[in-house]
């Protein structure tokens, strides 16, 4: 990523361990358009730092809404708790 972005610990160890669990067929596409949303939610906040709710926020909006049932499942399976970034369980 540009712009001397950071990774907070926790959302680099998010962001890859959501990554492993997409399908390998539309890992890269996924990445990708993946990483550009986390660029770009960053950014509009004027900060350099990634975060865990930047990696979730990204994962919710990109992902077609039928695989978001999985999805969570997986970030709970992590100790990712995306209700307080104002998803639905």
């Amino acid at each position: 990523m540009k712009n001397n972005l950071r990774w907070d610990q926790r959302a680099d160890d998010v962001f890859k361990n959501l990554m492993e669990k997409t399908p390998v067929f539309i890992r890269g596409m996924a990445q990708e358009k993946i990483l550009k949303k986390i660029q770009s939610l960053v950014e509009q906040d004027h900060r350099l730092e990634i975060t865990e709710k930047d990696v979730v926020v990204a994962f919710f909006e990109e992902t077609p809404f039928g695989f978001h049932g999985p999805m969570k499942s997986d970030m709970e399976k992590m100790g990712v708790d995306y209700t307080q970034y104002g998803f639905k369980k």
